[in-house]
């Protein structure tokens, strides 16, 4: 069939309405989708890249989940630490108030010495059987209590003695009588007695067989006949003279004290020296003398801070076979109050019962079957391909994990014992906290890459929205535009055909 011949006017207006609706349509499309470019024909570079943005945005939102669950994890791991933290409080406020309470023993360990002869607070060595008390007589006869110092020519009339490691002094110039000085004596110095024998000498003798004293060099010394000399008791050492005792110290270790007065650190000869050095060497005892002469004992004790402990056995010389502790160097039991034991023990059942409470919270500080309280480590992935994640290590904050464990009657009987409850309790806070301080850190680091990750979706969102994303207010104009063309077309190409319609009304 032969064509049918256009005009060239009605073939230009034709091939311009055909344009005019392939851009109607396409503007329609975008209105309709709300994309200028919705396939790879539209425009292949801005298809693919948007798509690329689009699926790193999506993938980002599926690890945006994780991350938020792993903040949950870490808020519920916090909230653990803090209740535990109050458990852990009000178990201490019940071993503070045990400490408070009277104490559950009533008699405390101890041993105590055989008989000492001549022990006394400031002697410890004791007297050799039959020793003799020290006594000396001033070669100077003749004298009465009326007896003035100045008759013997001497302008200034000066008398000292030391006892111990106290030292006494007296006298006046010219007017000291004999009987001033033995008055001074037998009143003022310890332990030390003066009188006039028959033959008008001045005699010194010690009260006891363990004391003695030493004569300075005055006048008022020389001139009644003294030497200037140290006088002690005769017969023999003491029968704690040179011995030894070892005890166990806090740790364990053994100390070892000798009886004796020469100079050391290590060496006592009078009960506040053995008790000075039984506190510096942490031995949880404590020295006192019970009777007196011949009676005397010495005998050591735990401190009232170690009540309820016994003491491992004395060693050392005195142990030995005829020493002072020889007979008896095992210490005694100590012995319980039971009114105050049962009160004490009141105090631990309290603890106990709260103590279990630590593991359950422990347990119950999951989130999402994840649990950094009961050592479950934790993931947390920050990127598409893993190269950026946070590992939260988990630990054990249940009792045993702070190194809590249930306590026994004895553990507050005494103070030494309550301590180390309250030691063990001030680790397990130094464990919380230090926990609290880490998973706070990395709570603090994935809020943050949470918030990175939304915003790096915001951006990947808008970066493809920009490349395939239409403008609604350009395209409608657009269209409205398109729709006015394809008026004026329509109107064009009837102008087009006039010359057609003028032959066909002479044709009629």
């Amino acid at each position: 069939m032969a064509d049918i011949t256009l005009n060239s006017s009605v073939r230009a207006n034709l091939r311009v309405m055909q344009a005019s609706s392939d851009l109607l349509a396409r503007t329609e499309e975008r209105l309709s989708t709300g994309k200028k470019v919705n396939s790879a024909f539209d425009n292949p570079a801005s298809f693919f890249t948007g798509q690329a943005l689009d699926r790193r945005a999506g993938d980002l939102g599926g690890l945006l989940d994780s991350v938020s669950n792993s903040v949950k994890t870490l808020e519920a791991a916090d909230n653990g630490i803090s209740a535990i933290s109050d458990v852990v409080d009000g178990l201490k406020a019940t071993a503070r108030s045990a400490l408070q309470s009277p104490g559950a023993v009533a008699t405390k360990s101890s041993v105590e010495s055989a008989s000492i002869n001549g022990l006394s607070e400031t002697n410890l060595l004791g007297a050799a059987s039959g020793a003799v008390a020290a006594t000396v007589t001033g070669t100077t006869t003749g004298l009465s209590t009326g007896t003035t110092m100045g008759s013997f020519g001497i302008g200034g009339s000066w008398f000292d003695i030391t006892v111990g490691s106290s030292h006494y002094q007296y006298g006046v110039n010219g007017a000291t009588t004999v009987g001033d000085i033995i008055d001074y004596v037998n009143n003022t110095v310890p332990d030390v007695s003066a009188s006039l024998n028959s033959s008008g000498a001045v005699e010194l003798v010690a009260d006891d067989t363990t004391t003695s004293f030493t004569l300075g060099s005055y006048m008022g010394v020389t001139s009644l006949g003294f030497a200037p000399t140290t006088y002690s008791p005769s017969g023999g050492p003491g029968p704690l003279s040179g011995k030894t005792l070892s005890f166990e110290d806090t740790q364990g270790a053994t100390k070892t004290v000798t009886f004796s007065a020469g100079a050391g650190a290590n060496n006592v000869d009078t009960l506040d020296e053995l008790n000075a050095w039984l506190k510096s060497n942490d031995v949880r005892q404590q020295a006192s003398i019970t009777g007196s002469g011949a009676s005397g004992k010495l005998k050591l004790e735990t401190v009232n801070a170690a009540a309820n402990d016994t003491p491992a056995d004395l060693a050392g010389t005195a142990t030995d076979a005829g020493g002072p502790f020889a007979a008896d160097k095992t210490y005694s039991a100590p012995v319980l109050d039971p009114a105050a034991a049962e009160r004490r023990a009141n105090f631990v059942k309290d603890y106990n019962d709260a103590l279990k409470q630590i593991a359950s919270i422990a347990k119950d500080a999951s989130f999402n079957g994840v649990n950094l309280l009961d050592g479950d480590d934790l993931e947390i992935v920050f990127n598409e391909d893993g190269s950026s994640k946070l590992d939260v290590k988990g630990a054990n904050l249940s009792d045993t994990g702070l190194g809590l464990s249930s306590l026994l009657d004895a553990d507050f009987y005494d103070a030494d014992s309550v301590n180390g409850v309250l030691d063990q309790i001030e680790g397990a806070f130094a464990k919380l906290e230090t926990q609290a301080s880490k998973f706070g850190s990395q709570l603090q680091i994935v809020q943050t890459r949470e918030t990175f990750t939304e915003e790096m979706m915001a951006t990947l969102k808008n970066g493809a929205s920009a490349l395939v994303d239409a403008d609604a207010n350009e395209e409608a104009a657009s269209l409205a535009t398109l729709q006015t063309r394809q008026s004026l077309i329509v109107s064009s190409l009837s102008i087009s055909t006039s010359s057609e319609q003028n032959i066909l009304s002479l044709l009629r």
